[in-house]
């Protein structure tokens, strides 16, 4: 026959475990050392059971554990709590979301405690779930209208899928995005102020997870609304009919003060410049959409032409225009250089391009202002059988300074050229061994410049093709069929403002960052859930343990000194991986 006395002294569950070895502890007297020795218990963990237990001594030991905070409101019993948790099981609800709707109800409990109850119930786990049949069950039939008149600001703490967004508020009230938008005369209504409105677009292109049907899922989440200055996020036929109010002729005097901002923000201005087409397909059938060339699909399709040109120093686009035709194509790099002369008081130093973006007549124009340039030369029959024709002692070999190259001593013949519609000459350089079969053919103005630099200049150039895919993948640049379907041109305006905003961002992380693609550092830093905890007068940002949180704390992140003016001038406060305090002061 089993000793009775076995029972207590090696009890065969966890909860009469704990039970025996706490009162061996406070009532037997036994050090925790002992304690732990007789009922298995590593050292360490007892010792952190039994502050547990002295913070909390009215632990119901044979019952689910009730941690601190988890009681409900006067006149709510255990009992009706566990009803109410097997009701809502009936009706599909997981064990997080029974626990939302019973907090908001007042009744504070766990989600582990909602599996403890379902568990002794005999209740089995719901199976998995795609997401359209959840759509009905996880949110509710309505959400509720953006307006900022009805935001609340009162004291309270709430969890947010957009902690990441963030980040970049100090950013952008150093910039003073909502007075160049006002200044602007951008629409707006009392309900969705302009600036608001144009924060709520902007979220959409920072958070990079793409803008097809999922996006509008989060309109229902307080921190992506908070972040805008609203009560909710706007609709995505709201955003759709914001994009179209928007007048394109203000756009490039907001897109002049936005850049010369971030320049004055620490985002540093060249004057070398990688320009390029590309085409974002059109799924449509709008006769006014023109065939272009996609080189992702190496074939010719409706599409809407962009042209872009990017800052080779600063690393991001300073000018995009979604409103080339072909029959005007040819002179958009003169607008471009006359954009920025206007912008800057100065034409741009040096422009590069392939050979399919102009004319011979438009390079003889540039030429004309001072402006140098780099291009290619197209590689007809008769000029490689020219070229293949000169005398062996005309070609150098030289070497390139480019340390990442695999073909680091190509040699290179230099010619002077004349083209038709050029009216003086042009050099031409002819490059072989750089692994291609035909020899490459660079035509530019600059006679003073070595040969290895002009060649390893365009090899930078074509760093543009990375920044239009990473503008692809992260901020959703051909997204024309999506949730929230944009006006063209915005949309690229707002590629814009992203890119700014992550370059802006990266370079006050430093540390190697500066270089980092987009999708990188969302992934790294902007990809984060938080905790918002507002009160009279911060709105605290807590964020969770993460690996490169220290790259944030030691750049002044958890110390800056930012009031948000749309957000009742409170202070912004961000911090990194602490434990929460208890309770909100109002």
């Amino acid at each position: 026959m089993t000793d009775p006395r076995s029972v207590f002294l090696k009890p065969r569950t966890r909860t009469m475990r704990r039970y025996e070895a706490l009162r061996a502890r406070f009532v037997e007297g036994c050090s925790t050392a002992e304690a732990a020795r007789r009922f298995g218990y590593a050292h360490g963990t007892f010792r952190n059971l039994c502050s547990e237990f002295l913070a909390n001594p009215d632990w119901d030991f044979f019952d689910p554990p009730q941690p601190a905070g988890e009681q409900g409101p006067a006149g709510t019993d255990r009992a009706e709590r566990d009803r109410r948790i097997l009701q809502l099981r009936d009706d599909q609800l997981s064990v997080h979301l029974i626990a939302e709707r019973l907090a908001a109800e007042g009744i504070a409990v766990s989600a582990s405690t909602v599996a403890t109850v379902l568990r002794r119930a005999g209740r089995p786990r719901l199976p998995r779930r795609p997401a359209h049949l959840l759509a009905d069950i996880i949110r509710p039939e309505t959400a509720e209208t953006a307006d900022a008149r009805r935001l609340d600001l009162a004291p309270r703490r709430f969890r947010t899928t957009f902690g990441g967004l963030f980040l970049f508020l100090p950013i952008l009230e150093t910039i003073g995005l909502d007075a160049l938008v006002r200044r602007h005369a951008m629409p707006g209504s009392d309900m969705i102020p302009a600036p608001s409105a144009f924060r709520a677009l902007l979220a959409l292109k920072l958070w990079g997870i793409g803008r097809p049907s999922q996006a509008m899922a989060e309109v229902f989440d307080e921190g992506l609304a908070l972040f805008c200055g609203l009560n909710a996020f706007p609709k995505r036929a709201t955003l759709t009919e914001y994009s179209c109010r928007i007048d394109a002729r203000a756009l490039p005097g907001l897109m002049r003060e936005w850049n010369a901002a971030a320049h004055k923000a620490g985002v540093p201005r060249g004057d070398s410049f990688d320009l390029d087409f590309h085409t974002i397909p059109y799924h449509g059938d709008d006769a006014l959409a023109e065939k272009h060339y996609v080189s992702k699909r190496s074939r010719r399709q409706r599409g809407i032409l962009a042209f872009i040109a990017r800052d080779s120093e600063a690393r991001l686009f300073c000018y995009v225009n979604a409103t080339v035709r072909k029959d005007r194509q040819n002179d958009e790099i003169l607008r471009f250089a006359e954009y920025w002369k206007e912008h800057t008081g100065a034409w741009p130093r040096e422009l590069i391009f392939d050979s399919r973006l102009t004319t011979h007549a438009t390079l003889a124009r540039l030429d004309r202002n001072g402006i140098r340039f780099i291009t290619l030369r197209r590689r007809a029959a008769g000029i490689l059988a020219a070229i293949a024709g000169a005398p062996g002692e005309e070609w150098k070999k030289i070497t390139l300074t480019n340390v990442g190259r695999s073909y680091r001593t190509p040699r290179v013949l230099e010619q002077t050229v004349s083209l038709t519609g050029y009216p003086g000459t042009l050099r031409q350089i002819a490059i072989t061994g750089l692994g291609h079969e035909k020899p490459t053919l660079l035509i530019t103005n600059q006679t003073d410049e070595a040969p290895g630099r002009l060649i390893d200049r365009y090899a930078r150039r074509m760093v543009i093709e990375n920044a239009i895919a990473e503008a692809i993948d992260l901020f959703h640049m051909d997204a024309l069929s999506a949730a929230v379907p944009l006006k063209i041109n915005v949309d690229l305006q707002f590629t814009i403002l992203a890119a700014t905003l992550y370059r802006l961002f990266a370079r006050r992380i430093a540390h190697g960052h500066e270089t980092q693609t987009a999708r990188t550092l969302f992934r790294k830093f902007i990809h984060a859930t938080a905790e918002i905890i507002i009160d009279s007068d911060t709105i605290t940002v807590r964020y969770g343990r993460r690996a490169n949180n220290p790259f944030l704390v030691l750049n002044g992140f958890a110390e800056q000194d930012c009031r948000v003016p749309w957000l009742g001038n409170r202070k912004l406060q961000l911090v990194f991986g602490e434990k929460p305090d208890h309770g909100v002061t109002s």
